[in-house]
């Protein structure tokens, strides 16, 4: 399908930007979007789905669009705008040996160094576009490199990298805290303070090119991640503000699994929490080398040998509709 949204849209959404501007945020760490005075454009854009991670993916292989935060905002934002989850951008090659630069926005407008779902989408998009005939690619990240690559059943396969366990390659703030060891990774005590939740949990910190912190829950249905998704975002010992994942095992193989995502909340699937969830279940000793993650928008297969070894994550990605939007 394909869908024209008009400018009355944008400015709607910034007079709700200034009204914003008087209303307490949402979460500590969240600063109250600014309203920009943005000159008038139109673009095309492509809407995503990766299991339910949704997206808006922007072609900039040609010339680049110039967009701000407010923009991104706007984009993402679903009573106003096209609505999503992040934004995805598709720009040439920045060097050889590679094949496109991958850019993701969250939804709060601001740049974030990876998105799992949206490496399945953002390849899904550049085959159906005829930008590329290669069924695996290349592609530089704000985080590094990786490599999606088309499946024969219509699916892709990600390979994610390496995931870092460090706590200051997370980053993570570990000064003065005692970790509590199982198998071969570590669980780290970290103490909330809200109006709405005040307890300590004990998370896995993974990083998969952006900051993770995992904790195991007995049932992710009624796990609180809307109470205290935003207090382990936003938590001072995560200075780059962190995406809280809420892992069950369901057995060696199977797990279910909900993410607060930095900058974005709850998503109905995150494909680097998948990934983070799934290697630090290994690293507890909970999990085998190849799990199926059940969220809640979809079936993702991760697939991780071990520390010497990459991630490699395989799920669907599907277009939705295009459409024009003035901005």
């Amino acid at each position: 399908g394909h869908l024209r949204v008009m400018g009355k849209a944008l400015r709607s959404f910034i007079g709700k930007l200034l009204a914003e501007k008087t209303q307490p945020d949402k979460a500590p760490c969240h600063s109250a979007a600014t309203a920009t005075i943005i000159q008038a454009m139109q673009i095309r854009f492509t809407k995503m789905q990766g299991a339910g991670n949704d997206f808006v993916v922007l072609d900039e292989t040609q010339e680049r669009l110039g967009l701000t935060p407010a923009h991104y905002r706007f984009l993402a934002d679903r009573p106003f705008g096209v609505g999503a989850d992040q934004i995805l951008t598709v720009r040439p090659a920045p060097a050889p040996g590679l094949d496109f630069e991958y850019v993701i926005h969250n939804a709060d407008g601001g740049e974030v160094e990876q998105c799992g779902n949206g490496a399945r989408c953002f390849a899904r998009y550049v085959r159906d576009k005829g930008l590329t005939a290669k069924d695996r690619i290349r592609v530089q990240t704000l985080s590094g490199v990786i490599a999606p690559e088309l499946t024969p059943d219509g699916r892709v396969t990600v390979d994610m990298g390496r995931p870092q366990f460090d706590p200051a390659r997370v980053p993570f703030d570990a000064a003065g805290l005692v970790p509590v060891p199982q198998g071969l990774g570590k669980k780290w005590p970290l103490a909330l303070d809200g109006k709405a939740q005040a307890a300590t949990v004990l998370i896995a910190v993974v990083s998969m090119g952006n900051p993770h912190a995992v904790q195991l829950v007995e049932d992710v249905d009624t796990a609180p991640v809307a109470q205290t998704g935003p207090l382990i975002e936003c938590h001072t010992r995560f200075p780059q503000r962190v995406n809280a994942g809420y892992l069950q095992v369901v057995d060696r193989s199977h797990v279910r699994l909900r993410v607060y995502e930095r900058g974005a909340g709850e998503t109905l699937a995150c494909g680097t929490g998948a990934c983070a969830a799934v290697a630090a279940g290994i690293r507890l000793g909970l999990l085998d080398a190849r799990v199926d993650v059940q969220t809640r928008g979809g079936l993702l297969t991760i697939e991780w040998p071990g520390d010497a070894d990459t991630v490699r994550m395989t799920g669907p990605a599907e277009t939705v509709y295009q459409g024009e939007i003035d901005l």
